[in-house]
């Protein structure tokens, strides 16, 4: 059975299939007619119990055959196999694999593996909660705006739904009715926007001593969890602004993938020319392109161009010239890790937190299950330039340990970013960033 040609296959498959003479060639477009195999109205049973057997042994083969160690860290691979295998019988649905497939994995102790995903049971019939990007209080027997989120101010389209232009609301406002049913608490709240993400609601709200009616489109949970992201980060980077008095800039990276990277050339290309920098990668979950910012972190400037009207231009250009400074925590995950154990290694600056999680074996997608779940195991020992082992089981330590304690974080305080804020303020005053300034211009004959 083969595909017809590059290109004819889309999102569901390769594309159409044909049985073809066994030949030193394939035949040509024109010669297929009649060839094809019908698969339109295939219909193919599946028996859960039987499915999720081989699931399981495709599990254990793939970590066989893919793990970066051969010995399997000196554990009898076959001897897991005996002792987890007769529990499949007594599985009742995928939740339960996935839960045996995890202890499974866990037998080798390996912090980077990963189990996620597969066809698991829905529910369309369950109600969608949906959320207005405000933190919402009790107020005596109503309840009450007490704080919408942040976002930054030059991504209009990032804005809380209750931040949203032609939307009325603002701190400290009460809620009493949505799309006319009245609330009082914070459960009448939540039933009301059941199910009404991205639709248009109608809030009633009571300012002062008067009501007033505005239109707003809530958000799933999924977005509700990004808003609130993005006001933390908005706050680390009011204090970093205020207590540097902007000599200092922040920046935030969730994880290493397509969109951080965009996030990181965003930010960085609008701080490169402060005195000092924070990049924070506490709770970063991980991705590839630990390399790529580390490259960008290494430009050095050795040259610039100066002009009257204009301020200096490095070369090379927009070359951060300043003191770093790399916030890490105990849920600094994967490519985060590796970013941080590259900043140590190659001297950029001081890591500022807690010990990070300790996956430093990289793996890949390409042992996928049968259902497309993910029982990933690492693939790709770290080792450093020397030969040591990286990361994996022990984690980055920083140069500067702080703890930010339960409590005051609830409170609002930040120890890490404070700590790495004086840190820098400390470094600048004992080693100023030089000022670029154009020394003399020999005249027209008067040698070097």
């Amino acid at each position: 059975m083969k595909a017809a040609r590059e290109g004819d296959g889309d999102e569901q498959g390769a594309g159409p299939m044909y049985v073809v003479p066994a030949a030193a060639k394939p035949p040509e477009a024109d010669e297929l007619a009649g060839l094809q195999v019908r698969v339109d109205d295939w219909r193919l049973p599946v028996v859960p119990a039987e499915e999720w057997r081989q699931i399981f042994v495709d599990a254990w083969r793939m970590h066989r055959d893919f793990s970066f160690d051969p010995a399997m860290r000196s554990v009898d691979w076959e001897a897991v196999r005996r002792r987890y295998e007769p529990l499949v019988a007594r599985v009742t649905d995928r939740y339960e694999l996935d839960d045996l497939l995890g202890q499974m994995a866990g037998e080798l102790g390996i912090l980077h593996s990963q189990v996620r995903g597969a066809d698991l049971p829905e529910d369309d019939e369950s109600a969608a909660p949906a959320f207005l990007g405000a933190a919402l209080a009790r107020d005596g027997d109503g309840v009450a705006i007490s704080r919408i989120w942040r976002s930054d101010p030059e991504l209009p389209s990032q804005r809380s739904p209750l931040a949203r232009p032609g939307v009325d609301a603002a701190p400290g406002d009460r809620i009493v009715a949505i799309n006319g049913g009245a609330v009082h608490d914070l459960a009448e709240v939540a039933a009301e926007l059941d199910n009404q993400a991205g639709q248009q609601v109608l809030l009633e709200l009571r300012r002062g001593g008067a009501n007033h009616r505005t239109i707003v489109e809530p958000v799933a949970a999924r977005r509700e969890a990004e808003l609130r992201y993005g006001d933390w980060v908005e706050g680390r980077r009011e204090r970093v602004a205020a207590a540097a008095e902007g000599r200092i800039g922040y920046l935030h990276l969730r994880a290493m993938g397509s969109r951080d990277i965009a996030t990181f050339a965003r930010e960085f290309y609008a701080n490169y020319d402060r005195e000092g920098l924070i990049l924070d990668v506490r709770r970063n979950r991980g991705g590839n392109v630990d390399s790529w910012i580390l490259e960008k972190l290494l430009r050095r400037a050795w040259a610039f161009w100066a002009t009257e009207v204009s301020r200096p231009l490095t070369n090379m250009q927009q070359t951060f010239r300043g003191h770093l400074a790399v916030l890490v925590d105990d849920l600094t995950y994967s490519d985060g890790e590796t970013f941080s154990a590259g900043i140590q290694a190659l001297g950029l600056g001081p890591l500022v937190g807690q010990r990070t999680a300790g996956a430093g074996v990289w793996l890949s997608d390409r042992n996928r299950l049968s259902d497309r779940g993910v029982v990933r195991i690492g693939e790709y020992g770290q080792f450093g330039a020397d030969g040591r082992w990286l990361i994996e089981g022990r984690g980055v330590v920083p140069d500067l340990k702080v703890v930010n304690p339960p409590r005051a974080t609830y409170d609002g305080e930040d120890r890490q970013l404070q700590a790495a804020i004086e840190l820098l303020l400390q470094r600048l005053a004992e080693d100023p960033v030089p000022p670029l300034r154009p020394g003399p211009i020999t005249p027209r004959g008067g040698g070097d």
